[in-house]
């Protein structure tokens, strides 16, 4: 679904541009090496724009030494102090968090938006169901969040400002898709997505990729963080494979395999393990195949660029678009397959 487009720093969000990976610092926003080097790791992850909280003057002090520091973007989180906002904005902040509903009276809006506009800085207006207005209590939880966010949305375009992004979170899976499902229909702004305190590792993941997925292939969303209790640079890891298995981003070494059976006499999942490891660095869209036997294998995945399929003792073989081309060792799959990887991935980047 098309949206308008917003630049953030070096980034253009919306409009058909390339979906961003968001994610947050933990750290002690006061603690400049803590912080700086958090920054640096999820730069190298692959995070496209990172937030940081701002809960005092001190703090908007502190951030002075990450501003222009790094290639990616830098957003301020603000809850309730909207000076601290117009002065993260001062700062050079590339993007501005907060909920107006949070901020005060209209003025104090109005005052913080003709900051932003004067220095060309976006706002996102972040609502999540934990801090909805009162008024909407007895609402159902998405259509809350809808209309908490159009209402403040509404409150920007009365000051004349439009460089906007929009969330609707909910740590409720459906709560959020519903919400950001209806808010796309009313509104052509970014949509930042995702599933707000979804938890920790494999339970966290799993919402973030049912919430963020189920919306992804529905067209909607420009921005994307996955909210991990923990590192965020596991955020950045599993945003970049919701991406990937959405079918959004292609220029990776997809490896397919089976869950096995007794008809697999090799050992499967050591060669994908492996081979995982030597095509982390891919970038091209390329597909391997690592099956069990020949009694499926080649003919599931004749989608595959290539792979190999057990064919008993330590023999497999070696198949190209579902044909087998020739029997290789057990022992060979592994050179074979990445000699014919780096073969299509350099093809690919000439």
């Amino acid at each position: 679904m098309s949206t308008r487009t917003v630049k953030i720093k070096n980034i253009a969000i919306g409009g058909g541009n390339k979906i961003a990976v968001q994610s947050m610092t933990n750290t002690d926003t006061l603690d400049i090496a803590a912080t700086s080097d958090q920054l640096k790791r999820l730069q190298l992850a692959g995070c496209d724009i990172a937030r940081l909280a701002v809960s005092s003057t001190a703090e908007v002090d502190a951030c002075k030494n990450y501003i222009g520091k790094f290639d990616i973007p830098l957003v301020a989180d603000i809850q309730f102090d909207y000076m601290l906002a117009v002065k993260c904005c001062e700062i050079g902040f590339d993007k501005i968090r907060f909920n107006p509903g949070n901020i005060g009276d209209e003025s104090k809006v109005e005052y913080l938006v003709d900051c932003c506009k004067a220095h060309g800085t976006p706002v996102r207006i972040g609502v999540n169901t934990g801090s909805l207005e009162k008024d909407l209590e007895g609402e159902p939880p998405s259509a809350a969040l809808v209309k908490s966010a159009l209402k403040h949305v509404r409150l920007l375009e009365k000051f004349g400002f439009y460089d906007t992004v929009i969330s609707v979170k909910s740590s409720d899976v459906k709560t959020a898709v519903d919400a950001y499902r209806a808010l796309s229909r009313e509104v052509d702004y970014p949509l930042h997505v995702g599933v707000t305190e979804a938890g920790t590792e494999l339970r966290g993941i799993t919402r973030s990729a049912i919430g963020i997925g189920s919306l992804l292939l529905d067209g909607i969303g420009d921005t994307i963080r996955v909210s991990l209790s923990g590192d965020p640079v596991e955020e950045v890891k599993a945003a970049r494979l919701i991406l990937q298995e959405a079918g959004i981003d292609k220029n990776y070494c997809q490896i397919v395999s089976c869950p096995t059976c007794s008809r697999c006499k090799y050992d499967l999942k050591s060669i994908v393990d492996a081979l995982k490891e030597q095509t982390k660095d891919v970038k091209a869209p390329v597909k391997v195949a690592v099956m069990g036997c020949v009694v499926n294998g080649p003919g599931e995945a004749k989608d595959a660029d290539f792979g190999v399929a057990g064919g008993g003792g330590n023999k497999a073989a070696l198949f190209v678009g579902g044909k087998v081309i020739k029997t290789i060792r057990t022992d060979e799959i592994l050179p074979e397959l990445k000699r014919l990887i780096d073969r299509k991935a350099e093809e690919y980047n000439k």
